[in-house]
């Protein structure tokens, strides 16, 4: 059974960081890309971050530089490192493995990422 687990999520203030951890199960991981999305009450899901099977990585403007995206395949863990953090970032974070090759997404529950004084 596939199975992506989000954790890490929190409070935070503006300016702190947060990291948030992806385990996944059920799946060969070293063959999917991996992303990370968000969605905020009211809004559509976005796009926030990716990393390749081969490690290449890349993020819209309004995180770059700020988000950090990684992969442990020994571990089958992904990360998402979120530095000097924004109200406009609060939202639920959802983790995301996707294969072209077949056109297979798996999806985790999501953890919520709130920043706020």
């Amino acid at each position: 059974q596939e199975e992506l687990v989000e954790s890490g999520g929190g409070l935070v203030q503006p300016g702190g960081s947060l990291r948030l951890s992806c385990a996944a199960s059920g799946f060969i991981f070293k063959a999917y890309e991996m992303n990370w999305y968000r969605q905020a009450p009211a809004k559509q899901r976005e796009w926030v971050a990716t990393v390749t099977v081969v490690g290449a990585t890349n993020y819209p403007e309004s995180v770059k530089g700020r988000f950090t995206i990684s992969r442990d395949n020994a571990a089958n863990m992904v990360y998402l490192q979120m530095d000097n953090l924004k109200p406009e970032d609060t939202a639920v974070y959802y983790c995301n493995a996707y294969r072209r090759l077949v056109a297979t997404n798996y999806w985790g529950q999501g953890t919520q990422v709130t920043v706020s004084s």
